[in-house]
């Protein structure tokens, strides 16, 4: 199968071409940022680069990994956070239905308001509290409108691609590599980590399955932050030397708000027989000892390829 995918630069395409690829699939890959060899120029918002670009290429499928995804550069600016996450999904959208293409979005589980006690199904009512939600919502919402085949979905605190990444996991370790020895996380606020590597691995078998609609896909088991950076700790060996601190949101403040509970269940995909996700901290701990003893051989011998991240 031939599978175009936009946001080819970011840290899910990181692990999924490889794992496309593996699976004996053509990938065309496809951004804004030609960050590395062999990406295609590709401007969402055009929609006369989309079309162009499909009618040359003629996928079998698309892949949409293109967003912006930083929640409080959203709120700041609302008209970049629709433009691309909104109208630029609209045109992949209609060029997809001029070409008869599926289309597979990625969405987030901040579609939720967060004030679920448990962890949110596919079944469950929207309703975003943030611009960064409401946008990903209006993507959903276009895609649905335009397509009849389509799969979306929704990730929850992606998580992936080690020097690629830029949010939070990555952001700790870089912490812990600079010396910090006192680390402060949020501990009312819940969500389900989704591990690039294992989110990956899934795609094959779901587009095969052609069951089309939308789905939640993430790991096993639900966290706060202070969860994960205890975890983070005690994976990367330092659980002697570094001391985490729990704290509450309200003592954090950000530009955008946040809903309790970003928890989401994968209920759907159990009904198609791909297997269940790996639990959140088994995939954390294989995510730090892979790419720490490949950092230090980098360090080590000056040898890094991105390519090799999951």
């Amino acid at each position: 199968m031939k599978i175009l995918i936009t946001g080819a630069s970011g840290t899910l395409s990181a692990a999924a071409i490889p794992q496309l690829i593996r699976h004996g699939h053509a990938v065309i890959p496809t951004d804004i940022s030609k960050r590395f060899p062999g990406i295609r120029r590709l401007d969402i918002t055009d929609r006369e680069n989309i079309m162009g670009l499909l009618n040359e290429a003629r996928p079998d499928y698309v892949f949409h990994f293109a967003a912006e995804t930083n929640v409080d550069l959203c709120e700041k600016n609302p008209v970049r956070a629709f433009s691309i996450n909104a109208k630029g999904t609209e045109n992949i959208a209609l060029a997809c239905r001029e070409y008869d293409t599926p289309l597979l979005y990625v969405s987030t589980g901040a579609v939720f308001s967060g004030d679920k006690p448990e962890p949110y199904a596919e079944s469950d009512t929207p309703g975003p509290l943030n611009v960064y939600g409401k946008s990903k919502l209006e993507g959903e919402l276009v895609v649905q409108d335009i397509l009849k085949k389509y799969l979306i979905i929704r990730a929850g605190w992606m998580i992936g691609g080690w020097d690629l990444d830029k949010k939070f996991v990555y952001k700790m370790i870089c912490q812990l590599k600079e010396g910090k020895r006192e680390l402060v996380a949020v501990n009312d606020k819940f969500g389900s980590p989704t591990f690039t590597k294992d989110f990956a691995s899934k795609l094959t078998k779901i587009i095969e399955t052609k069951e089309y609609g939308i789905y939640h896909l993430v790991n096993r088991g639900t966290c706060s932050r202070f969860d994960m950076v205890l975890k983070i700790v005690e994976f990367m060996g330092m659980e002697k030397e570094v001391t985490v601190r729990p704290i509450d949101s309200d003592s954090f403040p950000m530009p955008a708000p946040r809903g309790r509970s970003e928890m989401l269940e994968s209920t759907r995909i159990g009904l198609l027989g791909c297997g269940d996700m790996p639990h959140w901290e088994k995939a954390l701990g294989e995510y730090i000892k892979l790419n720490k003893d490949r950092q230090e051989a980098h360090d080590k011998e000056g040898k890094y390829s991105y390519t090799g991240i999951q």
